[in-house]
């Protein structure tokens, strides 16, 4: 990639255990995710904390989940707990080879047993002046929970990004439907990698045969250069998600 290119990883977890729950391969998941080496990753249903898991696995590891997957790959990050119980929390993270400048974590909760956030981080790319926002979302199953959801993202890109400045917002969106694309591509003007270069969205969901497409990487004010989804092995046998992986260009600054 070029200095003005860099590229991005979305991809839910599912906590770091198989489809079925019955293998913990939070350790293949680290291996697959330094293997492809992206440059920013935003993982949703991964841990902050986990006590009970820290009994029942050897393996479990010493660190967070999240600074377990990081080693020395990513070295900044911004964690944000969504769910919260008695044995720890899990949410989305942003794990980053560029610092950041600022992240905010949005409470998007719609009931109290389904609880949902925004994640949303700043970071500046080596030798470029332009901030470049990051949002990890994971958004609920219900029709009108996510549309609650989606509105309040709205408000918040409205309010704290300004229109010239470059935006990915990415996540697991639970929209089989494609009901999101009234607010984000008609009121946001984002566009979705794989609906631009392929004409719909890519199936990422259940892993070891995706037909659903619940899983999206939306941009604004970027150039796109690529973008694939990562099907096959060993994804099918990890998460019940699979990966999307996009590389984007900054546009220059008078252009």
């Amino acid at each position: 990639m070029s200095d003005s290119s860099f590229n991005i990883l979305t991809y839910n977890i599912h906590k770091g255990f198989s489809t079925s729950n019955r293998r913990f391969v939070l350790h293949d998941i680290k291996a697959s995710l330094q293997a492809v080496n992206a440059d920013i990753l935003l993982l949703q249903e991964i841990h902050g904390e986990r006590t009970i898991s820290n009994n029942r696995f050897d393996d479990w590891p010493n660190n967070r989940p999240f600074e377990f997957i990081a080693d020395q790959v990513w070295p900044h990050h911004a964690y944000g707990k969504n769910a919260i119980y008695k044995s720890g929390h899990h949410g989305n993270v942003i794990l980053s080879k560029y610092p950041f400048i600022q992240w905010d974590n949005i409470d998007v909760s719609f009931m109290r047993s389904a609880s949902r956030s925004l994640l949303h981080g700043i970071i500046k790319i080596d030798n470029c002046d332009q901030n470049i926002h990051l949002i990890c979302v994971h958004l609920g199953l219900f029709g009108r929970e996510r549309a609650s959801q989606l509105a309040t993202l709205v408000k918040r890109i409205n309010a704290h990004i300004p229109h010239d400045e470059p935006l990915i917002i990415a996540g697991d969106f639970n929209d089989w439907r494609g009901r999101a694309d009234h607010y984000l591509q008609h009121v946001l003007g984002v566009e979705e990698v794989f609906k631009t270069t392929h004409g719909r969205y890519a199936r990422t969901f259940p892993a070891i045969l995706p037909l659903l497409s619940m899983d999206r990487i939306y941009y604004r004010g970027l150039d796109l250069v690529q973008c694939q989804h990562l099907h096959g092995k060993p994804w099918q046998r990890l998460s019940d998600h699979i990966p999307l992986l996009a590389e984007f260009k900054l546009r220059q600054a008078n252009g």
